[in-house]
């Protein structure tokens, strides 16, 4: 019988070897859940949040105890999550059909909920430029069905990719041909725009403006096993994207180079730890965790809050 740590990393480019230098197996933190996703780690607090969408629930793994906890429940069925400049938690709620922030003395913000007057679908996946705009995915699986949500029809009729200014609140559409745009991160210099459409099954990448506009959106890869879900990018550029058999990492030119195998379907990952080397996986009803030989891109610095106060 195969040993199961040996296959714990797949090779399949020089490229990947210098990151298969990290444990030699994936350990689960916790399991017990329906649909794990949106995995945030809180630097400050040491601590992961993940939601558990048909649950109804964010779950918080302490990293100095390994105990876990419920954050929020109910959470508004809330999926994709991330941190902005000044470390508050922003998320995706599938039942709210909106983005909120969470603010440092407990309180929920709503950043938007609404395009030109018409309810969203159910805002999956978040990510925040160091300019403080938020950007974020609009598919419909929150309203699909009652499971990741409440069933209901798209006022808007489409599933789009948005932006949220950061001086006025406007939302806007960056992105209007998208199937199910899904996963979301930005290069690290934040020129290019990564987005997931796992319906046709690609990940596509986009110039972007100093003004927020999108152009390209050019096909970079397409997901051998299952559909591409929620990534995180490396320090050096790699993207470290879920998929069907665990993760997949894919070089800065969109070639796959390695995978990491994980015993179950894999939705979404992150980079935390104190030296962002740990990849946190949320995978369908466990989160798993695996010590890796890279570390995570910097996450973005809001300036202009850091110069307010």
């Amino acid at each position: 019988m195969a040993d199961p740590e040996a296959a714990t990393y797949e090779v399949l480019d020089d490229r990947f070897r210098p990151c298969a230098n990290g444990d030699v197996r994936i350990e689960r933190l916790h399991g017990g859940c329906r649909w794990a996703e949106g995995p945030v780690y809180v630097p400050a607090g040491r601590y992961l949040l993940w939601s558990d969408i048909p649950n109804d629930r964010i779950l918080r793994w302490d990293e100095t105890t390994g105990s876990v906890g419920v954050f929020r429940q109910p959470a508004g069925y809330a999926n994709g999550g991330t941190l902005d400049g000044a470390g508050r938690l922003v998320t995706c709620e599938h039942g709210n059909r909106r983005v909120t922030r969470t603010e440092h003395d407990g309180s929920v913000t709503v950043i938007a909920d609404r395009y030109q007057g018409k309810r969203f679908n159910s805002p999956n996946d978040v990510v925040v430029r160091s300019d403080g705009s938020i950007w974020f995915t609009d598919p419909s699986y929150g309203i699909d069905s009652d499971y990741e949500g409440h069933r209901a029809d798209s006022e808007i009729g489409a599933c789009h990719v948005y932006r949220v200014d950061p001086s006025t609140g406007t939302v806007r559409v960056v992105a209007d041909d998208f199937v199910r745009p899904n996963g979301l991160a930005f290069s690290l210099d934040e020129r290019r725009l990564y987005v997931a459409d796992t319906r046709v099954n690609h990940l596509r990448v986009f110039d972007v403006a100093d003004d927020g506009a999108l152009t390209g959106g050019a096909v970079f890869a397409t997901c051998t096993v299952g559909a591409f879900d929620g990534f995180r990018l490396d320090q050096a550029g790699r993207i470290w994207t879920g998929a069907g058999d665990g993760v997949h990492c894919y070089d800065p030119d969109g070639t796959l180079i390695g995978k990491l195998r994980v015993p179950e379907t894999v939705a979404n990952v992150v980079f935390g730890g104190q030296r962002r080397n740990h990849l946190f996986i949320c995978a369908t009803t466990s989160l798993y965790a695996i010590l890796l030989s890279v570390t995570g891109a910097p996450m973005p610095v809001d300036h202009a809050h850091a110069r307010n106060g």
